[in-house]
């Protein structure tokens, strides 16, 4: 993981708190439990970083509702 993608993924993990009316903490609980940083957020940094942060929350929802997980 390189710096800029790990504060790509603290962004991220903001952003979707404040969406969803959690703390950082909780959602980095609930992402993580599905290996959504390691197997989603960080192999598609590249690709993600360059898109808006309602367009990545949106992605990372998707995520976890393909994995039975609502928020």
């Amino acid at each position: 993981m390189t710096k800029e993608s790990l504060e790509f993924v603290v962004y991220v993990i903001h952003a979707c708190a404040r969406k969803w009316h959690m703390t950082p903490a909780k959602v980095y609980q609930t992402i993580e439990g599905v290996e959504c940083v390691s197997k989603f957020l960080i192999p598609l940094y590249d690709i993600l970083h360059t898109q808006s942060v309602d367009f990545v929350v949106e992605d990372i929802q998707e995520y976890l509702a393909n994995r039975g997980i609502a928020v």
